[in-house]
């Protein structure tokens, strides 16, 4: 595949202005591919530093990026000018420690996680490994959103392991710092038939406010306002308290504290809830969504506040 010198020099500005590069589909925060998504949690998992290039919305460098590096897919990881691979590439150097060395970064924490699998749970993945042939391990992946997936994988030396009364648990770096306290049960009752996972650090549900209470709070200083409609609906019709945006991008206000309590607001509270739900999956734990949006803030706190 031919590379058009005007891309080629547009890649090469990108890549000599930042250290670490990641081409990807979406932005670390609203990633739409899995591979994506797992490139974003791996570096992350290190806190490393890194531009993203969303290919998505420029086609040239989607396709460029292929032929410069003469690699076909995307994501693509590249460091000091030089490709480094992409997801699977980039979760085994995260694994072996050898990104964090790449990046200038200290050693992970492999330190294995402390975790619990009931006698139940126990006896159905002894079977699960032994239809599996037996020499298998249960991989244990929890991703930013502490969404915990189940596999059974050959051993890998590089993994993070625990062994459970002679079941080898592999975890990646991130998942397992994620996974720390973790309980792996059998139900058979309400809450379904199978192994279920109860992880304390996983954030809690995203809570509601009513716009009485959210007026209350704002002022107080008790919880961040975030108002996630575009500026032409603002203009219509504003709450009276003050409030951020997402008119310049989201980055600012995911890079605030874990338990920073943010409500987020919109005009009837789905979007806000939406919202409200991304960010309880990058681990904020104290999200609300307030409801009926600004018409029920009209209809119940502030009448002067025009309707749309």
């Amino acid at each position: 595949m031919s590379l058009d010198p005007a891309v080629r020099a547009r890649i090469d500005a990108l890549l000599q202005s930042n250290r670490a590069v990641l081409f990807m589909k979406g932005a670390p925060g609203a990633p739409q591919c899995g591979f994506s998504a797992k490139a974003v949690s791996a570096l992350d998992a290190l806190g490393a530093d890194y531009a993203h290039i969303d290919v998505l919305s420029d086609p040239e460098i989607r396709e460029g990026i292929k032929a410069y590096g003469d690699w076909p897919t995307i994501p693509q990881l590249y460091i000091d000018g030089e490709l480094v691979g992409g997801s699977d590439i980039i979760g085994q150097m995260v694994n072996s420690g050898e990104l964090h060395a790449a990046l200038g970064l200290p050693a992970p924490d492999r330190t294995p996680p402390s975790i619990t699998i009931t006698p139940a749970a126990l006896k159905m993945i002894r079977q699960a490994i032994d239809d599996a042939g037996g020499e298998v391990a249960l991989q244990v992946e929890v991703d930013r959103g502490y969404r915990t997936r189940l596999n059974l994988g050959p051993a890998d030396a590089d993994a993070i392991a625990v062994d459970v009364d002679g079941v080898r648990v592999q975890f990646d770096v991130a998942g397992a710092r994620r996974a720390e306290g973790l309980t792996i049960d059998f139900a058979d009752d309400m809450r379904g038939k199978g192994l279920v996972i109860d992880n304390p650090n996983a954030p809690g549900p995203v809570g509601t406010l009513t716009p009485a209470e959210a007026d209350a709070k704002v002022r107080t200083g008790e919880v961040m306002l975030v108002d996630v409609r575009p500026p032409e609906e603002r203009a219509i019709a504003s709450v009276p308290v003050a409030y951020r945006t997402f008119d310049e991008g989201r980055g600012a206000i995911e890079a605030l504290p874990k338990d920073t309590a943010i409500a987020f607001l919109c005009h009837g509270g789905g979007r806000s809830g939406q919202a409200a739900e991304e960010f309880r999956a990058l681990g904020f734990r104290n999200v609300f969504n307030v409801e009926g949006g600004i018409a029920a803030w009209s209809d119940t706190v502030d009448a002067s506040i025009p309707k749309y």
